[in-house]
């Protein structure tokens, strides 16, 4: 066997190992975690994500802060909010949430769901993150990264920090 089909050989079956060890098993029936099926009566209950017992921060497809403090403490960001009153930002109909991470400076506007979010993104101009025809006060070029019902703007010249909060968000709110 030549050398990189060897390689390719040994690639394929370390990737497949990796997703195997990555599988978590499903819950039994009868641990905390499970959630219990519908009951035989026809009623049908709300369905519940019983799966992160540990986090109070509802899993509904829509980005709450503290769904979105989880993901970046998970991708190794350490956050810490911001002193101060956070300022209104032209072009935003929310107020944002701002946090210091090291040296960078993160605003995140929360919508109430997406349609928000297509609404304000229609009045502006993602490059300079502002209404267009107008502009914010941002210290460096702005980041604008935009995820369901979340717009943040994240404020770095690091640009491989950048890109790791850029996938951190945009892989998309916790879902049901």
């Amino acid at each position: 066997m030549n050398g990189l089909v060897r390689i390719h050989l040994i690639a394929l079956s370390l990737c497949n190992l990796v997703v195997a060890c990555d599988r978590s098993p499903e819950p039994a029936p009868d641990t905390p975690h499970a959630v219990e099926p519908a009951k035989a009566t026809g009623e049908s209950e709300p369905a519940t994500n019983l799966s992160d017992s540990s986090s109070p921060c509802p899993r509904t497809g829509r980005w709450a802060i503290c769904s979105l403090e989880k993901r970046l403490e998970q991708s190794g960001f350490v956050l810490r909010k911001a002193e101060g009153e956070n300022p209104r930002r032209v072009g935003f109909a929310v107020q944002p949430i701002v946090y210091q991470l090291g040296r960078a400076r993160l605003e995140v506007f929360v919508y109430p769901d997406e349609a928000a979010v297509v609404a304000d993104v229609g009045r502006m101009d993602t490059l300079a993150v502002a209404a267009r025809g107008q502009k914010n006060d941002w210290e460096i070029p702005p980041r604008f990264i935009r995820s369901a019902n979340l717009i943040a703007v994240f404020l770095t010249r690091n640009e491989q920090q950048a890109e790791r909060l850029t996938l951190a968000i945009t892989a998309g709110p916790p879902q049901r």
